[in-house]
């Protein structure tokens, strides 16, 4: 028999007649009394300090600068006496400087992009896996998932965490799971509507696009398979939240995640879709003054933190993500008790988020340099269509000044050949005269975003 007739009941069913039903992935653990979770935590992260403290040199020596030992780590309550993590920490210890696992017991690793060609690598063990996997599969059922869906994931693979992440929850959660990886939308279509696929997982720029492709080959809503969509590694508003659902004819939900902490799974949206449930049992939030580092109270807007209280391989503690939000424990119709965090509102460093990719002016100056050239640029980033644009304005030096469209070309295709290797993406470069970028007080505006990212 077909999978997609073994499927049919659930592909078929008319949308609006599909009714949330309150179903977890593990209940016990995602609707544990609070004083339970917080008892659970502090076991997890005092076995933790020590784990770290006796396997990982780089950071003992930072507690032992601080002052602080495993002993002084009896529960939650102390998790401020720990030192900070950071994306630069990562980078100097990389590759195997942050590793508490020997090579031999690591499975798998991924990796971010690197912002002077250093990338951040994590390592994981199988353990690391089947958690992560266990996350992920808790976003899967709280977006409706079970044994009888089609899950299309439409997340890069490879290095990228987002693919390999909703694949393995997939599997934990008994989907058919379809590994498209992202791009070849015509492919997408086709095994979307031939294998009726219910649950999609992607960037929502590119649920969007595929949103628009299906209308254009004149598919209604009704008759689009979807019921679901899990999209993350990217910030979108509730408009375009609104407007994919419109759409595909779905509900969407948010995922979050970080590379340096496992990947999508960190935290998920439920049916309430008023912010996203974190897996506290695998992960301890805080949320911090990005100036003074001093933890907040809950509802206060700052920093979040993350402790990864049982990874193996790679695990961090108190590593400052950079991003801006607001954490709350508000009561949640879903029956959910695992706090919740609210769509990131920004950053508090200067890193840009296009099409799923992180990407740090520093990087665009590396090139530059690399290239022989001054780092005279400017970055430019719009939304059309719901698509990311990215054009990277680069002023020629007067020795490297041609007038000829042919001369031009040649070097703008080189310098955006570059900037892709270090990227990952493809930026338009478009070299200027020299001295043609505009000075504020003596200094170029780096980076103009006209993208509405945040509500």
């Amino acid at each position: 028999m077909y999978a997609s007739a073994l499927r049919k009941p659930i592909a078929y069913c008319r949308k609006d007649e599909i009714k949330m039903e309150k179903r977890y992935y593990q209940k016990e653990m995602e609707t544990m009394p609070v004083e339970d979770i917080k008892k659970l935590q502090s076991e997890k992260l005092v076995k933790q300090v020590k784990h770290v403290y006796e396997n990982v040199p780089y950071y003992k020596n930072l507690m032992d600068e601080k002052g602080v030992t495993p002993d002084d780590i009896k529960g939650i309550e102390d998790l401020h006496k720990l030192p900070f993590l950071s994306k630069a920490d990562l980078r100097d210890a990389y590759p195997y400087g942050l590793l508490a696992k020997p090579l031999n017991e690591c499975v798998r690793i991924h990796s971010t992009s690197g912002t002077t060609g250093r990338r951040v690598v994590a390592f994981y063990t199988q353990h690391d896996v089947d958690l992560w996997e266990d996350c992920c599969a808790r976003a899967i059922v709280a977006a409706g998932g079970s044994n009888e869906d089609v899950l299309q994931v439409a997340y890069g693979y490879g290095l990228f965490t987002g693919g390999a992440g909703l694949h393995g929850g997939g599997h934990k959660v008994g989907c058919l799971t379809l590994p498209m990886s992202s791009g070849n939308t015509e492919r997408q279509i086709q095994f979307m509507m031939d294998l009726n696929s219910t649950i999609l997982c992607c960037t929502p720029s590119y649920a969007a696009y595929m949103g628009e492709s299906l209308k254009e080959q004149g598919y209604t809503p009704d008759k689009i398979p979807l019921k679901a969509g899990i999209f993350g590694a990217e910030a979108w508003t509730n408009e375009m939240r609104h407007q994919i659902e419109e759409t595909l004819g779905i509900k969407a939900y948010d995922i979050y995640g970080l590379t340096e902490t496992s990947g999508p799974g960190v935290a998920f949206e439920c049916e309430e879709q008023t912010g996203m449930h974190i897996n506290e049992d695998h992960f301890l939030a805080e949320i911090i003054d990005p100036e003074t580092g001093e933890v907040l109270p809950e509802g206060s807007k700052g920093e979040l933190v993350f402790t990864a209280l049982d990874k193996e391989a790679f695990p961090l503690l108190r590593y400052r993500t950079r991003d801006i939000c607001v954490l709350s424990r508000k009561k949640c119709s879903c029956g959910r008790t695992l706090i919740k965090m609210a769509k990131p509102m920004g950053r508090s460093d200067d890193m840009l988020i296009i099409r799923g990719v992180n990407v740090f002016p520093s990087q665009i100056e590396t090139v530059l340099l690399n290239e022989g050239y001054q780092p005279n640029y400017q970055i430019v980033i719009d939304r059309v269509n719901n698509n990311d644009t990215f054009d990277v304005l680069v002023e020629m030096n007067p020795e490297m000044f041609t007038d000829t469209v042919s001369g031009v070309t040649k070097q703008e295709k080189a310098l955006a050949n570059a900037m892709k290797i270090m990227l990952g993406i493809n930026p338009n470069v478009k070299l200027v005269a020299p001295k043609s970028i505009a000075r504020s007080e003596g200094k170029a505006v780096r980076v103009i975003d006209k993208r509405k990212l945040y509500d």
